[in-house]
């Protein structure tokens, strides 16, 4: 354990300076993570810090994951109504299909693309986390996971500020762009920023939505495990993270976890996953990161449209 503190502890530092910027400067937390982490990459190396840095960017990143069970209660899904749980699962599906789709039209793997594409249709840099902890291991795929988590990240700065205005021209309600909201914007954070922008009715929307999409992490994470089994014709190890996430999620729908250690698990969730964005970061040189050129950047791009005027479409029709 002696030999894990320092990068363990570097990772953290990181963290807590991003969370002072992202509170004082209203930037994604999760970018500044990512930027000052890459800043530091010269000591992914250090034979002092690179035990740790891995060990953060692996299995706390995990147990971070796990913990955001704690955010969900099956209730608030259920208060949603019909339309709004199958607007989620319809677009979670294709947005997920078009993007291995897209990836392959593009001349890229398939890891790639459904990396991307959950990260979009799920909850971005979380999902991208989750995804990329169960697919194969290659030479590319922390580079890759870094790329999406800025793609997501900055796209969804984007659509905090467009959104709104975007589906008010339409015409929608203040619910309906509520629910909008919280079915295409890729981060948590932006989705309330957008949806409370709006009204408290569209953020409350906007909020549960999301949550919808978060909850589905895991059966994506347990799907893809079997995929990936059947792809290479091993048995992939069970996601223990995704099950754990689930258990968390039961035990508070069922009001078995107290108020204040729900909020406790919530925050420590929180700090695990920037500071494993962070020691992602450490580990990681921007040059390598973009290696993939404006293809990569394209495919998010492209896949985010897509599902936003899917989600858009389906509500205008039904």
């Amino acid at each position: 354990m002696r030999g894990l503190t320092p990068g363990v502890v570097l990772a953290f530092v990181v963290a807590a300076a991003a969370t002072f910027l992202s509170e004082h400067y209203g930037a994604p937390v999760m970018l500044f993570a990512l930027l000052i982490g890459m800043a530091l990459h010269f000591l992914a190396t250090d034979p002092r810090a690179a035990a740790g840095i891995d060990f953060t960017a692996k299995r706390l990143l995990r147990v971070g994951i796990a913990l955001l069970g704690a955010r969900i209660t099956f209730g608030q899904v259920a208060e949603l109504g019909a339309t709004p749980i199958a607007l989620v699962l319809v677009c979670l599906t294709a947005t997920i299909a078009f993007g291995l789709l897209l990836a392959r039209v593009m001349g890229r793997s398939w890891s790639f693309g459904m990396l991307t594409a959950g990260s979009v249709a799920i909850c971005g840099a979380s999902a991208a986390l989750a995804i990329s902890a169960v697919l194969p291991h290659s030479e590319t795929r922390e580079r890759d996971t870094l790329f999406t988590v800025v793609a997501v990240t900055g796209l969804s700065t984007i659509a905090m500020v467009l959104y709104p205005i975007l589906f008010a021209a339409i015409g929608f309600d203040e619910i309906t762009i509520g629910i909008l909201i919280g079915a295409t914007i890729h981060d948590v954070a932006q989705v309330v920023g957008a949806g409370y922008a709006v009204s408290a009715e569209a953020g409350d929307a906007a909020t549960l939505v999301k949550l919808l999409r978060v909850a589905l992490m895991p059966v994506v994470v347990l799907v893809l495990v079997l995929l990936v089994s059947r792809r290479s014709g091993a048995r992939a190890p069970m996601p223990v993270f995704a099950l754990v996430f689930v258990l968390i999620l039961a035990a508070n729908s069922l009001d078995l976890i107290p108020e204040l250690l729900q909020a406790v698990m919530v925050d420590v969730s929180r700090w695990l996953l920037v500071a494993a964005i962070a020691a992602l970061g450490i580990k990681t040189s921007l040059q390598a990161m973009f290696e993939g050129g404006p293809g990569h950047t394209l495919i998010v791009l492209t896949q985010t449209v897509f599902l936003a005027a899917l989600a858009t479409a389906l509500l205008v029709l039904f």
